[in-house]
């Protein structure tokens, strides 16, 4: 694709929409992780965590290719990340991150490049398609994204103080997320559908991606107020004189 024409800003306008969209749950992550830092960290796992991540994606594209070859991969990313937002629920409940700040940034900064590489291979599978093996679009999409998920996990980060029930929405986000990943994986297309599905399937199929956002996103709700409840209830009983 040569540089400057139609096709290519066609090409770079969908891996900027790409970004915008996708980005959004990447910012979610990282501000989420971040949150239990001091505040004099959070800006510094907010950008490190994004290098790692933005570094994590690029090896990632260089191999998009490779990657679409293995089976099961959509899968096992959307069950990584059911587990990723489930922690980051279920941390609000108990006091692991009172330890050393070193342990702490560096226990965010894992969270946040694990769950961006999960994440990430949404991303990196749309920019490589609207790129249509455009090498330089492929970076642009990777150096687009860098400000976006800054500023996004900027922002989130402010919210999240102001109204925790943000944590609640944002892990939500990132079940539904992890549930768009597991039922776009090609081997459980006699589940959910995908090409040539017999139309009179439809709506079965239908009704299994819609059962399953939903049983992603009660569930990692559901269990994440429920470790709070007992981490908090264990610290209570902890405070009462015996």
């Amino acid at each position: 694709m040569e540089l400057f024409t139609t096709p290519w800003w066609s090409a770079l306008l969908a891996i900027i929409l790409i970004d915008l969209v996708l980005a959004g749950d990447n910012a979610i992550v990282i501000a989420l992780a971040a949150r239990n830092l001091p505040s004099h960290l959070q800006k510094k796992a907010i950008v490190w965590g994004t290098v790692g991540a933005i570094v994590v994606r690029s090896a990632m594209t260089v191999g998009v290719v490779w990657l679409l070859k293995i089976p099961g991969l959509m899968l096992v990313g959307g069950l990584g990340l059911l587990w990723i937002a489930y922690k980051l629920l279920a941390d609000q409940g108990n006091k692991e991150h009172d330890g050393p700040v070193a342990h702490t940034f560096w226990g965010a900064m894992k969270t946040i490049v694990v769950a961006d590489a999960l994440m990430g291979v949404d991303n990196v599978l749309g920019v490589a398609g609207a790129a249509h093996g455009s090498f330089d679009l492929v970076v642009i999409g990777l150096l687009v994204s860098i400000p976006i998920v800054v500023f996004g996990s900027t922002l989130v980060l402010k919210l999240v103080e102001r109204f925790p029930i943000i944590i609640n929405l944002g892990s939500a986000v990132l079940a539904f997320t992890a549930a768009k990943m597991i039922v776009s994986e090609p081997l459980l297309d006699p589940i959910y559908g995908g090409p040539g599905t017999m139309p009179s399937a439809e709506t079965l199929h239908l009704a299994a991606q819609w059962a399953t956002y939903a049983l992603a996103v009660a569930g990692v709700l559901g269990a994440g107020w429920w470790a709070t409840r007992r981490s908090r209830s264990a610290r209570n009983a902890d405070l009462i004189p015996h």
